[in-house]
């Protein structure tokens, strides 16, 4: 079944119309899955409105951190000193002859709020003011964020953000051990950092995520509809896996075979388990492709992309495991963005039901919330 939508016109960049590129960013970010579910409707339903929250809500994290002392952490540290500290830089001493002028070249360890994390928070500070800059009525939560910064700068944070740190806070150190206001002051702050104005006209940086770029599109519309199914649906039972590497059945193999044999990566798996009987459960294979759901055929009729299928066919069929009756009947599911047409098409092949569907991101977040659950609904 299919049913026409309006058609797309300005205001989108490539598929995706701007009001939803907030939305996209929110569900694949760490904040989603920190917030409680209350801020996580108050998000959803405004989406024009997040890069405010995000401000807001990043401005009293940090302002409990202020409170509460900032964190500290050990920065390694170079210094010609005049007695030994730590261990001594050898080649650095005789190198600038210090031992003549009665120092040592040390290197050593110092405990200071300087640090990769804090410094993180201030550029994300910084960053986000720039945003709220562009937005009507806002001079006070920019003028907000901005004195934050400054606050940091005052209490030590004197460093700036190194590049390989922009735009991912996992690579800060394990974050697992630290409480849950810090963890949300960090999934705020790398929200923050993804967060910008998203335009055609020229600006003063290029956001690749909401270019016209297919490959691009394409992780962020992954991203957010992982996101999205691990905090809609784990509550009720179901295990979300994102890229898992499936392996094909081979039996007796050439011995070069394995070293030029492709992997196989799902997009997204959604699992299941019923425990009252090892035979019950559910799998949902889902595999996201950010381009139409249709092509034109050899006389012009529009129909599904065969590669696409095969694909997902592949994933299935190659998973069947004798002693695993889940994997006998696992659903596939190939999903788009709607371009004018919503699409929700499946039909069962080979004992896997099988889905074709799109869900259309010029809507609203209520119905693109019931699109993607009609899917595991279904």
């Amino acid at each position: 079944m299919m049913r026409g939508t309006e058609n797309l016109t300005s205001g989108f960049i490539g598929y995706i119309p701007v009001r939803n590129i907030w939305l996209l960013l929110l569900y694949a970010s760490q904040l989603y899955r920190e917030l409680p579910a209350s801020r996580r409707v108050e998000l959803e339903d405004a989406p024009d409105h997040i890069p405010h929250l995000v401000a807001e809500i990043l401005a009293n994290a940090v302002e409990r951190s202020l409170r509460r002392n900032l964190s500290h952490g050990y920065q390694r540290q170079w210094a010609d000193l005049n007695r030994v500290h730590g261990r001594i830089d050898l080649f650095r001493t005789e190198r600038r002859r210090l031992l003549q002028r009665g120092r040592v070249a040390c290197v050593f360890d110092e405990l200071t709020v300087d640090t990769p994390r804090n410094r993180y928070v201030k550029s994300a500070l910084t960053h986000i003011a720039s945003v709220t800059r562009k937005l009507a009525n806002e001079s006070d939560l920019e003028r907000r964020c901005r004195d934050l910064a400054a606050r940091l700068e005052r209490a030590g944070v004197v460093g700036h953000l190194e590049p390989r740190y922009a735009g991912n806070a996992a690579v800060l150190g394990n974050v697992g051990w630290v409480d849950a206001h810090e963890r949300q002051m960090l999934a705020a702050a790398s929200l923050a950092l993804n967060l910008a104005i998203p335009t055609e006209q020229s600006g003063t940086a290029l956001l690749p995520v909401v270019n016209r770029r297919e490959t691009e599109g394409w992780r962020l519309y992954e991203n957010a509809v992982a996101g999205f199914y691990d905090i809609a649906l784990s509550h009720r039972g179901w295990r979300v896996r994102r890229g898992s590497r499936i392996q094909w059945p081979t039996s007796d193999p050439t011995p070069g075979l394995h070293a030029i044999m492709p992997e196989m990566v799902t997009d997204i798996v959604l699992e299941h388990r019923e425990h009252s009987t090892p035979d019950a459960g559910q799998r949902i294979v889902i595999d996201t492709k950010f381009t139409s759901i249709v092509t034109h055929g050899q006389f012009g009729q529009q129909m599904l992309k065969s590669g696409h299928m095969y694909q997902l066919y592949a994933y299935l069929r190659s998973q069947e495991q004798p002693d695993e009756p889940i994997t006998h009947y696992s659903t596939g599911v190939l999903l788009y963005p709607s371009l004018g047409i919503d699409y929700n098409e499946s039909a069962t092949i080979q004992g896997h039901r099988m889905s074709f569907a799109t869900v259309n991101l010029a809507a609203d977040s209520q119905t693109i919330r019931s699109q993607l659950l009609r899917i595991v609904d279904n």
